[in-house]
């Protein structure tokens, strides 16, 4: 019997928002929680998706769903209802690149974004990320590994209301500090050793950073994160909201 995930009350709170419910429009869903289950097996597993037990029902099947799913934004908005109890009183910014398999590449470009480049570590993902002051995922961008952190901050912090954003030096910009500084937000960024005039931050503030880097290792803990082995970004942003959504839940 594979392992589950799911405990009973983690179920009860997203239950009422999958698709397929009885008294829904359309055609009702079989077995939701197993199905989810089932993606969730995937997700931490990194398991290809013939190797399904089969126990969760035709692997073909389990995927066209997840397809489906996937191309209705159905996990994100699971992941959006979630971060509705997001504490902003910090916020952290930072990336992670993830390494992208060699079954990643050679998707078609009409087929949708696909968000890999090429870097020092080879074909990579970045996932740029926007943290809560709990270590929870808010926001988060796909590019390509060669994109700098700087170029995705202002969009990270669109929507969002904090009272800090904490973030390494990498982010230490003007453009950023000013929108930052125009949310009535408090700045704790090192400043770059070559900025003409250095500015002051808290660095005892500074230290609650942390919990962007934790966040990275709890969702690589989901080997379908830690390596890419998804064509198009409509996947393995789906992989990255439920493993987030799966945090929120704990």
């Amino acid at each position: 019997m594979a392992r589950m995930m799911l405990r009973d009350d983690q179920w009860a709170r997203i239950e009422a928002l999958v698709p397929g419910k009885v008294g829904d429009r359309g055609r009702t869903g079989v077995n939701n929680r197993l199905f989810v289950e089932a993606v969730l097996w995937i997700a931490k597993t990194g398991s290809p998706w013939r190797d399904l037990p089969a126990e969760f029902g035709p692997w073909n099947s389990v995927y066209v769903r997840f397809a489906r799913w996937s191309d209705k934004q159905v996990w994100h908005k699971i992941f959006a209802v979630l971060r509705e109890d997001a504490d902003f009183e910090e916020v952290f910014l930072d990336s992670t690149i993830v390494r992208a398999h060699q079954h990643a590449a050679g998707g078609r470009k009409k087929k949708g974004p696909q968000s890999i480049g090429r870097s020092r570590g080879g074909l990579t993902t970045k996932i740029h990320a926007c943290v809560e002051g709990l270590g929870n995922l808010v926001q988060f961008i796909l590019t390509g590994g060669e994109v700098h952190d700087i170029t995705q901050a202002t969009a990270l912090l669109n929507d969002v209301a904090p009272q800090a954003v904490l973030a390494d030096k990498a982010y230490d910009a003007n453009t950023l500090i000013d929108c930052i500084e125009g949310k009535n937000a408090k700045v704790v960024i090192p400043p770059k050793a070559n900025r003409k005039e250095q500015r002051d931050y808290d660095q005892f503030q500074y230290r609650n950073r942390n919990l962007i880097e934790r966040f990275f290792a709890k969702i690589k803990q989901f080997r379908r994160i830690a390596t890419r082995y998804d064509k198009l970004d409509t996947r393995f942003s789906s992989f990255v909201t439920l493993a987030a959504s799966m945090i929120w839940l704990k």
